[in-house]
């Protein structure tokens, strides 16, 4: 992290790569309840497991970066862990239980932090359905520096990463993950055109 203001700020959304890995499917109903939680908040009905199952040619490895869905990262626990503590600073694990696959470890990143760092004149206006921002823009000096991961109060059923937790992730996992650029303070940067398309 202390090359962050060196390389300046950026945030990603992450989603597996399109190589030859197995992908989870998840359950609806969790899917719908960790929706509806992170627009309420509190404790109650905080998710406290995902249901999910394979997708994907079972001769292919299991991704360790394996679902696409914008506001539920799972990770394999041995990512989890090969990243440290610093993705608690955002929030916490519950156990994913997969159908049929009762070894694989793995689990849904619940992040929790919520920060308003989205410069509302600049960024496009969020989506009446679920706030979805495609163009966004943030304001620096409200930016979360040190969080991996957070989430913001006009979308807040997507996880936005910071560039360095994107970096390591990707160091960790190779073609695993596709980054796609939502902002840089860098000008030269050019944001992904639809970066929360399939």
């Amino acid at each position: 992290m202390a090359d962050v203001r060196e390389k300046g700020l950026s945030v990603y959304r992450l989603l597996p790569g399109l190589s030859e890995y197995q992908t989870l499917h998840l359950n609806n109903f969790d899917a719908r309840e960790l929706m509806r939680w992170q627009r309420v908040g509190g404790d109650a009905g905080r998710p406290t497991r995902l249901r999910a199952e394979w997708l994907g040619e079972t001769r292919w490895a299991k991704s360790e970066f394996p679902t696409g869905y914008h506001g539920a990262p799972v990770l394999s626990r041995r990512l989890a862990e090969r990243f440290g503590d610093e993705l608690l600073t955002a929030g916490s694990f519950v156990p994913v239980e997969i159908d049929g696959a009762k070894d694989d470890d793995y689990v849904l990143y619940v992040v929790e932090q919520v920060v308003d760092c989205l410069d509302l004149r600049r960024s496009s206006k969020p989506k009446k359905a679920g706030g979805e921002v495609k163009k966004a823009v943030f304001r620096p000096e409200a930016f979360p520096v040190h969080l991996p991961a957070f989430r913001l109060p006009q979308f807040p059923s997507a996880v936005q990463w910071n560039g360095w937790a994107a970096d390591r992730l990707i160091e960790l996992t190779g073609d695993e993950i596709e980054a796609r650029l939502l902002w840089s303070e860098d000008p030269e940067a050019v944001p992904h055109p639809d970066p929360w398309g399939i």
